[in-house]
């Protein structure tokens, strides 16, 4: 258990940070499975959307530190590069 006053506050801050991280990856994942889902019944239209919904998503949650931006570039890559294969 922390005892010094700087640990009892990182303490907190880090029940904090996990708690607002997991909801952050929880929502991506969800946002993510709606975009393949839409990719697997080859909607176009309906990828599209839940494509655009699902990158600020993930932007955000790199900007927040719940992913390293260079995962959530790749992440953003290569949903983005499923998409676009639907319209090819």
């Amino acid at each position: 258990m922390a005892t010094h006053k700087s640990a009892v506050k990182r303490s907190r801050q880090a029940v904090n940070h996990r708690e607002r991280n997991s909801a952050l990856k929880s929502s991506i994942r969800t946002g993510v499975k709606t975009v393949l889902a839409a990719v697997e019944s080859k909607d176009p239209e309906t990828a599209k959307a839940a494509l655009a919904k699902a990158t600020p998503q993930i932007a955000k949650a790199a900007a927040k530190g719940a992913f390293h931006k260079k995962n959530a570039s790749r992440k953003i890559s290569r949903l983005t590069k499923q998409v676009n294969r639907l319209k090819a």
